[in-house]
């Protein structure tokens, strides 16, 4: 079954909405539906905490009797896809792949004549960043920067790798972290920083890497996650009466595949034969760019062989039924989609090969379209 986006008040977006609401931005997109933005106007603090990978499905069934399950607020969509490229760029910036165009870990770069891995920010075949060659991530995460639209003091805790991989974005509003202790310790400081209103956005990814690794089902998954639990229940009491809103949500969940689930193209020659480039996007969705000449062999091979592994959309289709977002694209949208899109059934992911990477099979999988990967939780405590 397919779970679009809500991007009418259902979503991550609107949350973004409610937020730069409650420092003075209007956003096109309306307010997260049940959210009283006017309160969280009388807060001297807010953080917004991201889970890298943690699902509201989830939340309720493993993490059941958690901390963060007995203060359960409510669920909202991710964006599509529903991975972290798309997803943290949307905090980043309040608003969805529709307007910033990031819309996949593979994402194709027009201006650049190259598949990219998007956030390490190099080509997907390796190498230097493109920094290396004058290219900023400015020329590339173009759309404002949600911190340059609101009205506050804005302080980013997030991992000291990131930070260190580009030092001029964070600047000295920067916490910047190695271990889980000191991700929470980062964000009492800047809670602490000062008496003037503050929007602090903290980042922890581990869960997400796990999760890939081992599955979002396994016992690693699972103890990491208590350890989270406890910290943030334990980090809570330590802020108590600083006028404090804590919001707590993910990017994206997770769904667990096995290598029966896998569809692997170098087993696919004559369906590579029609592609003009190797794929784009991620594993659960992904972006074709077709030979003009091979549009009838690309339909008919996906739909004689893949139908019952895939959905098959036309790229275009997608942004019409407001998947990305709703309202004026980014002028780089509809190149870096391709002419079509495979959206991925079931459990199923799908790898394309490239000359001189070898792809390690990960087990647990996003950026699709199923319940377990496209709802998230929202937990808001006041503090």
């Amino acid at each position: 079954m397919i779970h679009k986006p809500d991007y009418k008040g259902g979503g991550i977006t609107n949350l973004m909405s409610s937020v730069g609401a409650s420092f003075g931005w209007k956003s096109q997109y309306v307010p997260l539906k049940g959210f009283d933005a006017g309160q969280l106007s009388k807060s001297k603090n807010v953080v917004l905490l991201v889970i890298d990978g943690l699902g509201y499905e989830y939340l309720t069934t493993k993490g059941k009797n958690s901390f963060l399950n007995k203060h359960l607020t409510g669920r909202m969509t991710s964006v599509f896809p529903s991975t972290t490229a798309s997803a943290i760029t949307t905090f980043d910036t309040g608003l969805p792949p529709m307007q910033t165009a990031i819309v996949g870990w593979f994402t194709y770069l027009k201006e650049l004549g190259v598949v990219a891995t998007i956030l390490p920010f190099n080509p997907r075949y390796g190498g230097s960043p493109f920094y290396d060659v004058g290219v900023s991530r400015e020329d590339i995460f173009d759309t404002p920067l949600f911190s340059d639209r609101i009205k506050a003091s804005c302080y980013y805790v997030i991992p000291k790798e990131i930070v260190d991989g580009h030092p001029k974005k964070w600047g000295k509003k920067a916490f910047s972290f190695t271990t889980l202790n000191k991700f929470f310790v980062g964000i009492k400081k800047a809670v602490n920083t000062h008496n003037r209103r503050k929007f602090i956005y903290a980042y922890w990814p581990k869960y997400d890497g796990l999760s890939h690794e081992f599955g979002h089902q396994s016992q690693n998954a699972l103890a990491h996650f208590k350890e989270i639990d406890f910290g943030i229940k334990s980090f809570v009491e330590k802020i108590k009466d600083t006028n404090t809103t804590l919001i707590i949500t993910s990017d994206h969940g997770f769904i667990d595949t096995t290598p029966s689930k896998t569809i692997n193209l170098a087993n696919h020659p004559k369906f590579l034969d029609t592609l003009v480039m190797p794929l784009s996007g991620d594993a659960r969705v992904k972006y074709c760019y077709v030979r003009l000449s091979k549009e009838k062999e690309f339909k008919n091979y996906v739909n004689k062989y893949f139908k019952n592994y895939c959905y098959l959309f036309k790229s275009e289709e997608l942004v019409k039924k407001n998947f990305f977002g709703l309202f004026e694209p980014h002028k780089r949208l509809h190149e870096r989609i391709g002419d079509y899109t495979l959206i991925m059934k079931e459990n199923y992911i799908l790898k394309d090969p490239i000359l001189g990477r070898k792809s390690k099979q990960l087990i647990g999988n996003h950026s699709g379209v199923s319940s377990k990967e496209i709802f998230v939780p929202l937990v808001v405590m006041k503090l």
